[in-house]
């Protein structure tokens, strides 16, 4: 009977990323085991003995290659769950992060008043990728609509499989459009993770990131900005005019961002920080109407207590 025990197995791919100086090797090696072996963590504790045959050995091997040349666990999976929901990956599309998670909660709050008051909401997802924002989002609110935008055919396309896998497709719509170039009509809410890492430091980041999430879904521009720009001196056309824009931002950008914001006539309306305390999603509604709404007198003072 050939094949390879289980436990060997998993204790010769620890070793492998181990050597090969791989940050996090023992989680690397339990998690590319499970994948490529079809054994669940359980087997790994209860059936350490279970012969594993050669083409999965092989599938193993060859994913512990790929990890030891830097690239991420989760695009040899081709998968990553984010919301507790699987997404798949493409080249096209970033690895949806657990941070990004506090965008999908900060949005989350404002939607369910929404479909409270009207039975329904309509989001746009600015910038796409694996649709991980607007999906999440449509799975947890049955009255909710949501349209992904996002200027690759391959981000596009993985979207499209997602809403199909989670269930969703009936709800969701993809639109190819350099951001708002093609765009029509108007939302209750706009969500996005723009790119915003600034161009120069892009050659500084993990090798893991920099050589395998594409550089347009990174590239915010000099400093970072360009795309907070974007979508600041767009969105006020495309939102109704209660609506609410929510972004993802990087360390060190929540002033900067929230400048960009007022400039083109919004108010911060809200934001929340990662599981590192990071101000990570800031959410924006527009002034005039904040004004209109909660502060006749034009009390900027009293429209922040009207919010918290």
């Amino acid at each position: 009977m050939g094949g390879e025990r289980l436990d060997s197995l998993a204790r010769r791919a620890r070793d492998r990323l181990r050597a090969a100086g791989v940050e996090t090797p023992d989680l690397d090696a339990r998690l590319l085991t499970e994948w490529a072996t079809g054994a669940s963590r359980l087997d790994l504790i209860s059936a350490p003995d279970r012969l594993i045959d050669a083409d999965k050995v092989a599938a193993l091997d060859a994913a512990l290659t790929r990890r030891c040349q830097g690239e991420p666990v989760h695009r040899i999976m081709g998968v990553r769950e984010f919301y507790g929901l699987p997404f798949r990956l493409s080249p096209g599309t970033l690895e949806p992060r657990p941070d990004t998670e506090v965008l999908v909660d900060l949005l989350a709050l404002v939607i369910a008043e929404q479909i409270a008051r009207n039975g329904f909401a309509e989001l746009v997802d600015m910038g796409t990728g694996t649709g991980a924002i607007v999906i999440a989002l449509l799975h947890r609110f049955p009255g909710l609509r949501g349209v992904g935008v996002d200027i690759s055919d391959d981000a596009l396309a993985t979207a499209r499989i997602n809403a199909a896998e989670n269930g969703v497709s009936a709800r969701f719509a993809a639109v190819k459009s350099d951001w708002f170039e093609k765009l029509s009509g108007r939302f209750h809410f706009i969500a996005s993770n723009p790119p915003y890492i600034p161009r120069r430091e892009i050659a500084c980041l993990s090798r893991e990131v920099r050589d395998f999430d594409p550089v347009a879904a990174l590239d915010g521009g000099e400093d970072g900005l360009d795309f907070y720009r974007v979508l600041a001196s767009h969105s006020g056309r495309y939102l109704y005019p209660d609506g609410r824009i929510a972004v993802e931002i990087g360390a060190g950008q929540f002033d900067d961002v929230e400048t960009i914001f007022a400039e083109a006539g919004f108010v911060l309306a809200g934001h929340a920080s990662d599981l590192g305390g990071h101000r990570r999603a800031m959410m924006f509604a527009v002034k005039q109407t904040v004004d209109d709404l909660y502060c006749p007198d034009r009390n900027k003072t009293h429209y922040q207590d009207k919010t918290r």
